[in-house]
């Protein structure tokens, strides 16, 4: 029985010290912009995000959308053999997005405005240099096609 206790007081601090290591590299990450991934590619954790973004190892921090965002508009999603319109695309100033007269989430990730409803991932780039890379997939299909401004 003492034994038992002794192993389970063992587990328990070891499992305190753990936590707060992981806290502290949690911390050291967020500071400095690189993720587990980056860090193994040589983004350095005790420098800070903008001494790694100019590394090329983390972004700056994004800037909040402005009243021209380059995704604001009306957008139409199209399946490429029937031309039929899939759903219509509404982005405001501020990269809220409605489908089909819907309000649904959607995020920034990589340069694109990403949102999905049911199995539909759409993907808006917002680079107005990339034409034709708007897209949207459905999982369950295995199907996609273009999204093109209005």
């Amino acid at each position: 029985m003492k034994i038992q206790l002794a192993l389970f007081a063992t587990a328990c601090l070891l499992s305190a010290t753990a936590q707060a290591t992981n806290a502290k590299y949690q911390q050291q990450l967020e500071r400095s912009g690189c993720t587990q991934v980056s860090e193994m590619e040589g983004c350095d954790i005790s420098k800070t995000k903008a001494e790694n973004a100019k590394a090329g190892f983390a972004s700056a921090p994004a800037a909040a959308p402005a009243a021209g965002s380059t995704y604001t508009g009306k957008w139409i999603a199209k399946n490429p053999e029937s031309k039929q319109t899939v759903a219509d695309i509404v982005v405001d100033k501020h990269n809220k997005v409605t489908v089909n007269g819907k309000h649904v989430a959607s995020k920034l990730s990589d340069g694109a405005l990403v949102f999905k409803v049911e199995f539909i991932t759409y993907t808006i780039q917002g680079d107005p240099k990339i034409q034709n890379e708007s897209s949207w997939y459905s999982s369950d299909s295995k199907f996609g096609g273009p999204i093109s401004r209005q």
